[in-house]
């Protein structure tokens, strides 16, 4: 069973049919919704402000998603997928999204719908990405646009993923 820790009174709302790992943490001001994973080793904490994260999104191992008091919260849309090992900071990820293994999501930011950050990609403070568009590098340039369902994809994948290790 996961750790999901009440911090300050405040304890973690977590939706129906979510697979949490293990070695998975939770912790204080956080909403996960519907049909969610939340992989090894993730950390959710929700100290300084809240951290929503929608339906079908799937959180992959060593993900930190945390947040920054004062500026704003993290929020995450559905059929979202963060890669292993990203950091996601006091920023928006829209619909669909897909944030790339060992990138890093600043705060202020807003990734669009369908939007992809490449693997490895630092996103500066207030970076707007639009819907569908791909982003990558030291800092993140565009690069081109999606394909038709080229990030939702990912999100669907993980849906199956969850159900084998909920046996």
């Amino acid at each position: 069973m996961a750790l999901i820790r009440k911090l300050q009174g405040i304890e973690p709302r977590i939706g129906d049919d979510c697979f949490l790992a293990e070695t998975a943490v939770v912790v204080g001001k956080v909403t996960i919704g519907a049909e969610c994973s939340v992989w090894y080793n993730a950390v959710i904490r929700g100290d300084v402000n809240t951290i929503t994260i929608g339906d079908r999104c799937n959180i992959q191992d060593n993900v930190c998603i945390h947040v920054t008091g004062g500026t704003g919260p993290t929020v995450i849309g559905n059929d979202v997928s963060v890669g292993h090992n990203a950091v996601v900071h006091g920023c928006t990820i829209c619909d669909g999204a897909l944030i790339g293994m060992n990138s890093t999501v600043l705060d202020g930011t807003v990734i669009g719908r369908g939007a992809i950050v490449a693997a490895g990609a630092l996103v500066l403070q207030n970076t707007h990405i639009g819907d569908h568009e791909i982003w990558g590098g030291i800092p993140a340039k565009f690069i081109k646009m999606t394909r038709e369902g080229q990030a939702e994809e990912f999100a669907r994948h993980y849906l199956e993923c969850k159900e084998w290790y909920k046996e």
